[in-house]
């Protein structure tokens, strides 16, 4: 999985009636460990290292 900056980020809810969490990629962080800066949709940001739970939707 690797995402390009502009990119969006879900992760998927882990519980029942939970919206899933979408983000878009500001950074690609780290080299041997795929870590992105995101800003998520409330303004928040952060740095997300994906896992099985998380899927991106590349922008052209």
């Amino acid at each position: 999985m690797q995402a390009h900056v502009g990119d969006h980020v879900v992760v998927e809810a882990g519980v029942l009636d939970t919206t899933p969490r979408r983000g878009r990629v500001l950074a690609v962080l780290g080299d041997d460990v795929v870590r992105y800066r995101v800003r998520w949709e409330d303004g928040h940001e952060s740095v997300l290292r994906p896992g099985p739970d998380v899927h991106l939707v590349h922008v052209r």
